[in-house]
């Protein structure tokens, strides 16, 4: 049920990317500190390759990542690196170690596989929040009402209108 919710929000990402210009996709958002839709859909593609690609040696680190420049910048690289993402999430629970420097310490946190794919998708869920914040600037996009809006809450709408 998890990788499908994760499948579910980086496709809607990745349907949003397809109506988007580079120049739209890199546009300073002036509401969200000159940030760029590109920059934030970077730092979502990011992390979940961190958990991807780190899922091997048991020890993720979140800080440790690419910076790609080109996925920021460029609609079909950012695409494609979700597809790749979506292709390689399937994997087995597994226990994991998560570890990270705060304030020039080293922390590390016991954790499994499930449990950071479900931070990866909040952390997605959150950032396109802010992406939908640039987005509804651009009125010649289709943005579903949900894009940016966690489960949860989703779940708890549905209650209500009942």
């Amino acid at each position: 049920m998890l990788t499908i919710s994760v499948h579910k929000t980086l496709t809607e990402l990745s349907d949003l990317l397809s109506q988007l210009s580079n120049d739209d996709y890199t546009y300073p958002c002036e509401e969200l500190s000159s940030s760029t839709i590109g920059e934030h859909t970077r730092h979502i593609i990011e992390l979940f390759q961190c958990l991807l690609n780190q899922y091997g040696s048991g020890t993720i680190n979140y800080d440790n990542r690419l910076r790609d420049y080109g996925i920021q910048t460029n609609t079909n690289k950012a695409q494609m690196a979700i597809a790749a993402i979506i292709y390689s999430m399937p994997k087995p629970n597994k226990n994991l170690v998560l570890q990270q420097v705060i304030d020039e310490i080293e922390v590390t946190i016991e954790s499994n596989f499930h449990r950071e794919l479900l931070y990866n998708l909040e952390h997605c869920i959150h950032h396109q929040a802010l992406i939908k914040v640039a987005v509804l600037q651009l009125k010649h996009l289709q943005i579903d009402e949900n894009f940016g809006v966690a489960r949860s809450t989703i779940e708890y709408r549905k209650q209500c209108v009942q």
